[in-house]
């Protein structure tokens, strides 16, 4: 059986909006927010988590450790 994520936590005061987590994404998970936080940054956020497969690439890039990948495992 396949894994499947039960959420995609992203960590607002760890990421800096450089979204390698989006660009290296092979499922289209994540997407830049439309808004701004209060520190000015386009965040990325969870646009599609049944896409998910839990291959944990944007974990793996992110140079800040802001994203985690919670698994039903």
């Amino acid at each position: 059986m396949a894994k499947k994520a039960q959420k995609i936590v992203i960590d607002s005061k760890m990421c800096k909006g450089c979204h390698i987590c989006i660009s290296v994404c092979p499922h289209a998970v994540l997407e830049k927010a439309n808004e701004v936080d209060n520190r000015g940054f386009f965040l990325p956020i969870v646009a599609d988590l049944e896409a998910c497969k839990v291959c944990r690439l944007c974990e793996m890039e992110c140079p800040d450790f802001a994203i985690a990948v919670v698994s039903d495992e």
